[in-house]
């Protein structure tokens, strides 16, 4: 028989449980986007997924916060989390959080920075960012098997944006770091991806091709400019 091995953290904690019901608190009344469900379904996910994939207890709070700081008042409330429970959980946050910035920077802007700053990012922020890029991506899957196309009507770009988006993150942490958890996010990104470009008509799988290649060459122009 082998070995009982004891848990990674202890998740009675005061920390872990403080960290748990704040932030089931502070996203009181948010819903997932285009759906009843509550917020808190999202966060509970991501932290699974942290824990799941070699988190720690920093990791799996950082996971219950991380949308705190973009949903709940900015850079005020990232310093609060820092407060709360400490520097490694609030650079964790900060690295997941899209921007600070109000009003939000244009969109393809935002997520050029995003996929951008994963090569200087810390192990556990990348984990606990594919925690929730692996989280989203599966519910997207999910919601397009049971509303198909309605569910890109949830979002503000097309939906030849966001799978760029998901594409380009799948592959930017599968190429950083070749683990279970970026194997997964990439194999449910391909599968949303090939599902959708075959219930697509072909002059819109020609669109994709388009907007794929001018989101690119937007990526590569910031780079340039930014010098990253």
């Amino acid at each position: 028989m082998a070995a009982k091995l004891e848990p990674r953290f202890n998740s009675s904690s005061t920390r872990f449980v403080g960290a748990l019901g704040w932030a089931a608190e502070l996203h009181a009344g948010q819903t997932r986007k285009g759906t009843n469900v509550p917020y808190i379904a999202h966060l509970l996910g991501v932290s699974s997924n942290a824990i799941e994939y070699g988190g720690g207890e920093d990791e799996a709070i950082a996971a219950l916060l991380h949308d705190a700081p973009e949903d709940c008042g900015g850079t005020p409330m990232l310093e609060d989390i820092r407060t709360r429970f400490g520097d490694v959980v609030a650079d964790i946050v900060e690295a997941c959080t899209d921007t600070f910035e109000d009003p939000k920077p244009e969109w393809i802007v935002r997520k050029a920075q995003y996929v951008a700053h994963l090569d200087v990012a810390s192990p556990a922020a990348r984990l606990v960012s594919a925690s929730d890029k692996l989280y989203n991506a599966s519910a997207i899957l999910k919601d397009y098997r049971i509303v198909g196309e309605a569910v890109f009507e949830r979002f503000k770009e097309s939906k030849w944006h966001v799978l760029w988006y998901y594409r380009s993150l799948a592959s930017k942490f599968l190429a950083i770091e070749n683990n279970e958890l970026n194997r997964e996010l990439r194999r449910v990104v391909e599968e949303l991806e090939g599902l959708v470009i075959a219930g697509s008509p072909s002059h819109e799988r020609l669109s994709r091709s388009r907007i794929y290649h001018e989101l690119d060459a937007k990526v590569a122009e910031y780079k340039g400019q930014s010098g990253k």
